[in-house]
């Protein structure tokens, strides 16, 4: 079984997403790789819960699963593609 660190905080810029984790490594994506994220604004991205696995917001209906984050798997919108 593997283990994957858990977050612990999460932070915004104009375009990307850094996510904290408990092992003291940060996550820094581009949010166009996430349609429901890079079209919100700082609010609704800020309204975010963190679980052991990942990050959720309920009101953008969008789970993140660090796993996921770390092995970069998105899916991607077309646009997204020529933007990452």
């Amino acid at each position: 079984m593997t283990f994957f660190p858990e977050p612990v905080g999460v932070s915004f810029d104009d375009v990307s997403m850094s996510v904290a984790l408990d092992d003291g490594r940060t996550i820094t994506v581009p949010l166009a790789w996430y349609p429901r994220l890079s079209g919100a604004d700082r609010t609704l991205l800020e309204a975010y819960e963190l679980s052991p696995g990942g990050i959720h917001w309920d009101a953008l209906d969008e789970d993140l699963a660090v796993e996921g984050m770390m092995a970069a798997r998105v899916i991607f919108a077309p646009e997204a593609r020529r933007a990452a």
